[in-house]
């Protein structure tokens, strides 16, 4: 009996391992794809580049371990159906429970794995990724800046102007700035200028400025301002940055909330080891075991179609949760328990040898 568990459990686990190898691959080359064709290595450099498209990808992978896992049970499940396997495996002796139950096996730590990758390393992840984001979005992410050359952003209504500039200690002097808004237009003058990136999620991303001074024109010449300083802190991150990341928050906090959003994220990150699971007993559902029946193209077809369908209401699961729709229980809990339910449907039905109660 030990044999057949090893076996079934090194048919499982090897497809498993090929496949998220494979996901991991191709999402790491998507996202370096779209950060060059953003210019970010301009911003921020090949090294930081690396980095961000590491943090991308252990985010990722609270989605691609599930997916990995899924499609490498129907994968060998599939096989072993093809090869006639599974029926001699049934017709010596070994009960579909006896299978199932080895297929949980692989299941459940790969499900616990996927839990701690949500609940602690994503948040750290998305934490670091916005303080990388910020740095490589931000406008006057002095970096891109060029001695004698003016940048001007006709969204903002910015124009910036660098008179010299030191790259070793990214300092600059005689600095011009100019800023419309509805209200106003700014013009800040300085003699030098020493950009400050953030070290950590609470930090914002600001330039120091010294020896300078700040002119604030209205519109309707009622009466303009002249101020004079001699250090100035500019922060530069927008409004967007500064808004409470409810991703990067540590799941401790969330457990501390009453807001629906962040209880509903609270709930995704709690709600994965169990979604991993469930999805590996959908993937061994999808498996008939009745002699020369090889519909492996229809099973995977069919397998897709039910994991995009998963996928978005698990979405909007999580969605009405933080939109105040659905309350806080039951939450997204909702969606497992009606896939419990359907399995447990599907396992009382007649003829099941593999996923069955009867």
């Amino acid at each position: 009996m030990k044999i057949i568990e090893r076996y079934i459990t090194r048919e499982v686990t090897i497809p498993f391992l090929v496949v998220i190898l494979i996901l991991v691959g191709l999402f790491a080359s998507f996202s370096s794809a779209r950060f060059l064709a953003g210019s970010v290595t301009e911003t921020l450099g090949l090294s930081a580049l690396f980095i961000l498209v590491m943090l991308k990808t252990l985010i990722a992978l609270e989605v691609l371990i599930p997916v990995a896992l899924y499609v490498a049970i129907i994968s060998c499940m599939s096989r072993l159906h093809k090869d006639q396997e599974l029926n001699v495996l049934l017709s010596s002796g070994i009960s579909g429970r006896r299978i199932v139950y080895i297929v949980l096996m692989v299941a459940i730590p790969i499900g616990i794995i996927s839990g701690l990758l949500s609940a602690y390393v994503r948040p750290w992840a998305y934490a670091e990724s916005y303080i990388l984001d910020a740095q490589a979005e931000a406008e006057l992410n002095t970096n891109r800046f060029q001695a004698g050359r003016f940048y001007g952003s006709e969204r903002s209504g910015r124009v910036v102007y660098v008179h010299s500039k030191d790259e070793a200690s990214k300092s600059m002097q005689q600095i011009f700035h100019y800023i419309k808004t509805p209200d106003t237009r700014e013009i800040i003058v300085a003699q030098k200028a020493m950009q400050i990136q953030p070290t950590t999620p609470l930090e914002r991303p600001n330039i120091q400025l010294s020896d300078g001074y700040i002119y604030q024109l209205t519109y309707d010449a009622s009466r303009d301002d002249t101020i004079a300083f001699e250090k100035l802190t500019y922060f530069t991150d927008s409004e967007l940055a500064l808004r409470y990341r409810r991703k990067a928050a540590p799941t401790r906090t969330l457990w501390e909330s009453k807001e629906p959003w962040e209880i509903a994220e609270l709930q995704w990150r709690l709600s994965r080891p169990l979604s991993t699971i469930l999805m590996a007993l959908v993937a061994v559902a999808f498996i008939q075991t009745t002699p020369r029946q090889d519909k492996a193209t229809k099973t995977y077809l069919l397998a897709a179609v039910v994991f995009a369908v998963y996928y978005n209401l698990s979405g909007l699961a999580k969605n009405w949760v933080e939109q105040n729709i659905v309350g806080t229980m039951p939450g997204i809990w909702w969606l497992y328990a009606a896939m419990f339910i359907l399995l447990l449907l599907y396992a009382l039905k007649p003829g099941q040898k593999l996923l069955s109660l009867r």
